[in-house]
């Protein structure tokens, strides 16, 4: 089993190439928001990769890519073993998250090549739209309509935080393909990712077998008071929707304290109106972004966000209505794929770990149709969503020989 090995440095290399499109000048990281002109340059490159491995590359309605391999023994009546990711950012992103799944499965499919290997099922590699739900809500948008969880004409109707229509940005960059959606079930989903925190380096493990994904829960809260002077208008007569929305902000993190264990709670954007120094605000947008392991505890502290918005309403006298912008129920692995990600780990010599993942992933949504599962290997320092985000050429090439192995286990090896 260990003979066969991925090349490391050709991986890093492409890591690298892609990071360019989009760069963030004096930075290791891109920018490159769903549908934008950097993200179908990224594609186009990431396409043409998959032809130079003579992958049977398909674009569906949504735009996701997905290319399969066939080997000279592979059954072609068979399901494909999929591996992937996406390659979309968040604005101020890092060149690891998402990629390194997709380009680690491109590499699997050259080495076995290479190698003069085959398998029983083909093996695609895919890479979907809209992860990041950056631009466009949700996230994992493009694997939710690839598995049939999200209608395709409702994706296509999106609004984007720029107001851009995302079926218009599809059209508009050459990837509003014809293949059908739902897509291909696949036999199995593998995919390998950096763990985005800081758990994995702190223990000193390499890669992460991971179990599970916690449940999310993102709500848009809109506040509405009423303008006044800033000096003139008494405190006590207030109608403050800027105070509101720092209450709600400060309650966030209490939530997070009182529940404990896995619960966490962020506020990560809060915009005000008239938005001027010297003037109360009438209106407070904000988001809260509510995770846990439990759906029953995810569900708790969505109902102690909620009682805290009655109260404050009628206490301050403003508005306070509330969206959901997404919402995931907690996901759990399939264990015989757990197991072989383990194992596998231990055959090659990998300090390994279980553990749940924080973030949301594609798989978490390929789990709803096929046996799916996850591989992490270490983020520095726990950094990502940040230019700075950074995992190393041996700890890249861990997690990609992990799912060499791990694949053409499930794919059945062939010589």
């Amino acid at each position: 089993m260990g003979q066969l090995s991925i090349n490391g440095n050709r991986l890093w290399d492409r890591l690298d190439e892609l990071a360019q499109i989009g760069a963030i000048p004096e930075t290791i990281g891109s920018s490159r928001l769903a549908l934008t002109k950097e993200d179908g340059r990224a594609r186009d490159l990431v396409v043409s990769w998959m032809k130079d491995l003579e992958m049977d590359v398909t674009v569906d309605g949504i735009g996701n890519v997905v290319g399969v391999w066939h080997g000279p023994k592979t059954d072609t009546a068979l399901r494909p073993v999929m591996t992937g990711s996406h390659i979309d950012t968040v604005r101020s992103g890092g060149r690891f998250d998402g990629n390194l799944g997709v380009l680690a499965g491109l590499e699997v499919v050259q080495t076995i090549t290479e190698m003069g290997v085959s398998s029983r099922h083909p093996i695609a590699v895919g890479f979907f739209t809209g992860e990041e739900g950056a631009r466009f809500a949700p996230d994992m948008l493009g694997s939710l309509v690839y598995v049939g969880a999200l209608d395709l004409e409702t994706a296509l109707n999106t609004v984007g935080v720029d107001g851009e229509v995302l079926g218009d940005e599809l059209e508009r960059i050459g990837y509003a393909g014809r293949a059908m959606c739902p897509g291909v079930i696949p036999e199995a989903f593998i995919e390998l990712h950096i763990e985005q925190g800081p758990v994995l380096e702190t223990e000193g493990i390499t890669i992460g077998a991971v179990e599970s994904v916690q449940g999310i829960s993102w709500t848009e809260i809109t506040i509405e008071g009423q303008s006044n002077h800033a000096g003139t208008t008494p405190m006590s007569m207030r109608r403050d929707a800027g105070y509101v929305a720092g209450e709600i902000s400060t309650h966030v993190r209490q939530i997070a304290n009182q529940i404990g264990g896995t619960q966490v709670g962020t506020v990560g954007k809060i915009d005000l109106h008239p938005n001027l120094v010297n003037v109360v605000a009438s209106k407070a947008s904000m988001t809260v972004d509510l995770r846990n392991t439990s759906e029953m505890i995810l569900r708790e502290s969505e109902s102690y966000l909620a009682t805290f918005c009655e109260e404050i309403s009628e206490k301050e006298n403003v508005t306070i209505s509330s969206k959901s912008l997404a919402r995931f129920e907690p996901v759990e692995f399939d264990n015989k794929l757990i197991e072989t990600i383990s194992s596998t780990a231990d055959n090659l010599g990998f300090s390994n770990r279980r553990m749940t993942s924080g973030a949301g992933h594609d798989a978490q949504i390929l789990a709803r149709v096929c046996p799916s599962a996850m591989i992490f290997v270490p983020s520095k320092g726990g950094l990502s969503h940040n230019p700075e985000e950074y995992t190393s050429l041996e700890e890249v090439s861990a997690g990609a020989n992990v799912l060499l192995h791990a694949i053409l286990n499930v794919a059945g090896e062939c010589s």
